[in-house]
């Protein structure tokens, strides 16, 4: 009862699926950056850039992959944050 509780007074299942959300993004981008020096492109940028956060093939820009990673990084980080002071303001209200 109290789990059902949470998810409508706080947008703590969001944030949750958002969370889940990046480790999938932190994963293709890893897996595009794998394949890249796999196939020995190194950090030379590429003759037609693609996207970073594409699944096309072809070249793939490594610093723009890494910029990826960084700003994903970050949007994981600040969002946990948020989940963990949400989940510490539940637990002082039941507390009270």
């Amino acid at each position: 009862m109290p789990f059902d509780m949470l998810g409508r007074i706080s947008q703590t299942t969001q944030m949750k699926q958002s969370l889940d959300l990046s480790v999938q993004r932190t994963r293709q981008i890893a897996d595009r950056v794998a394949r890249a020096t796999a196939l020995q492109q190194g950090f030379a940028l590429p003759d037609t850039p693609t996207a970073p956060g594409s699944s096309e093939s072809g070249p793939i820009d490594i610093e723009a992959e890494m910029v990826s990673l960084a700003d994903e990084q970050l949007r994981f980080e600040a969002t946990s944050k948020l989940l963990q002071k949400t989940y510490e303001q539940m637990r002082s209200a039941f507390k009270a």
